[in-house]
């Protein structure tokens, strides 16, 4: 027998087969759910304006998003100074009045800065940078991290701003490992405290996670020191090192994830190959 349901504030009676209810209240909320996946679908079609930027390869993502405040890019001819746009492959965009370059596979090198040389496209203090002393054959690049003024090794480049914040961001975990030489006393070089930074370690109010820190070898009054760490915060390794007594005296980057400094030369450049490239990011390129 069929129930019977009440509906309105009449008694009338309608006839409503058994499980009935059950497959009506399935194709609402069917329909509920495409409609809101359809409306985010248009809500967010297209790319971030700044990702745009930074996939031509023009600067890093954080970088694009000041350039949009700053007022330097236009879309379709209009001014934006906002970075919360998304946009699409048809609208033109412009920064400084120029279009951007036509998109390019993402690419990185391997590059042995030397000391001396800052990680930065202008410095007011016009000391020289690292992008004055790169080949004349590279395209465009952007630098994954920093290496200060005083430190050497490793520095990957490559002319896709959003592979370089890929690679940059902790929540990735990419390891860089550096063998670091320090000024040591009469007493050397305490390994139990080096051990212990594992647990990481506040050094004026400054939080710094777990860094792997083993003692390598000790002559006359210099040890080298190697460590591994994966946060990268501005100066870290010295600071933390300062922080324990010991003064650095050469700093020097050998790998930074499965990317290593290898045989390169100082100034030297060597692109990584993409068939390389693609086994160990395979994730990013799957975005």
């Amino acid at each position: 027998m069929p129930r019977m349901k009440e509906t309105g504030k009449t008694s009338r009676a309608v006839a409503v087969a058994p499980g009935s209810s059950e497959r009506l209240r399935d194709s609402a909320e069917r329909m509920t759910t495409k409609g809101a996946e359809q409306s985010r679908e248009k809500t967010f079609k297209g790319e971030r304006l700044a990702k745009v930027l930074a996939r031509a390869g023009l600067c890093s993502r954080r970088d694009a998003e000041r350039w949009i405040e700053a007022g330097r890019v236009s879309v379709d001819g209009k001014k934006i100074t906002t970075p919360a746009l998304n946009v699409e492959d048809h609208q033109k965009i412009t920064v400084d009045g120029k279009p951007l370059p036509r998109k390019d596979v993402p690419r990185l090198w391997r590059y042995y800065k030397p000391t001396g040389l800052i990680t930065t496209a202008k410095d007011p203090q016009g000391r020289p940078t690292v992008f004055e002393y790169l080949p004349d054959e590279l395209p465009r690049v952007v630098s994954v991290g920093r290496l200060d003024l005083n430190s050497e090794g490793l520095l990957l480049l490559t002319n896709d701003g959003e592979l370089a914040r890929y690679l940059e961001k902790p929540s990735e975990g990419w390891a860089r490992c550096y063998r670091v030489r320090v000024r040591v006393g009469r007493n050397g070089i305490d390994e139990d405290e080096l051990k212990s930074l594992s647990h990481g370690i506040t050094v004026d109010g400054v939080k710094y996670g777990s860094i792997k820190a083993e003692l390598d070898s000790i002559k006359g009054s210099n040890a080298w020191v190697t460590m591994e760490l994966k946060e990268g915060k501005n100066r870290e390794i010295r600071k933390i090192m300062e922080y324990l007594g010991y003064e650095v005296n050469r700093l020097l980057r050998v790998s930074f994830g499965p990317f290593q400094l290898g045989r390169l030369e100082k100034n030297e450049v060597e692109e990584i190959p993409q068939r390389v490239l693609k086994d160990h990011l395979s994730a990013f390129f799957k975005e």
